[in-house]
């Protein structure tokens, strides 16, 4: 059993410079993959908007995709849908083709995510999508994940980019201090600029999720 992820661009056909964007998440993808080594298959660009990553652990998706959405500017904020289940390839003459049910889920939360942005939750960025088959212990861990999601989509959504990037720094373990000297500001103005912006209960959770493998 795999963590499928499909991921992303909002809004990308409205973006100035669609290159520029692209670039960078590709090297914020890369810093996390530094920071967090914990993707089975590293997410890498795939066509279009889209890229994909493949992760053993949900825990361990939902902290690096946190990490992620911390770390990207405000013009490049992406979209999560992760299906649990098997994932595989069907060979192509071109490259092979990613394929399972993984990937079917994946896709369904990725909808069902765009479908919740566009009536009442507009900062719902991650869904998780499990099979019918799924016994009651794991329906009701993607349950509660679900949950877990959407309230920490809706904090982090709220956050300005630098709350963003000083949250970023406290999952990590950076000191205040540091992380003031870096944004040219007081360790006064980091405590309440995190304290405002509801980064507490995020750094909190990705120590849940992170306790397992640390």
């Amino acid at each position: 059993m795999s963590i499928a992820v499909i991921a992303d661009i909002v809004g990308s056909r409205l973006l100035v410079d669609r290159s520029s964007t692209q670039t960078r998440i590709e090297a914020a993808m890369a810093e996390i993959d530094r920071a967090l080594p914990v993707a089975a298959s590293p997410m890498r660009a795939t066509f279009a908007d889209e890229f994909q990553a493949v992760f053993d652990e949900l825990d361990d998706a939902l902290a690096w995709l946190l990490l992620l959405q911390l770390v990207l500017p405000d013009e490049a904020s992406l979209r999560f849908g992760l299906g649990i289940g098997d994932v595989g390839s069907v060979a192509s003459e071109s490259a092979d083709i990613s394929d399972g049910p993984g990937w079917w889920r994946a896709r369904e939360a990725i909808e069902q995510v765009h479908a919740m942005q566009d009536r009442a939750v507009p900062r719902a960025r991650t869904r998780i999508v499990g099979g019918e088959d799924d016994d009651v212990a794991m329906a009701d861990r993607i349950r509660f994940a679900n949950a877990y999601a959407l309230a920490r989509d809706e904090i982090v959504g709220g956050m300005s980019e630098r709350a963003r990037r000083l949250t970023y720094g406290r999952c990590l373990g950076r000191t205040q201090g540091a992380l003031a000297k870096e944004e040219g500001i007081t360790q006064s103005a980091v405590s309440q600029l995190l304290a405002s912006s509801g980064a507490p209960a995020v750094v909190a959770g990705y120590a849940a999720l992170t306790e397992r493998s640390s």
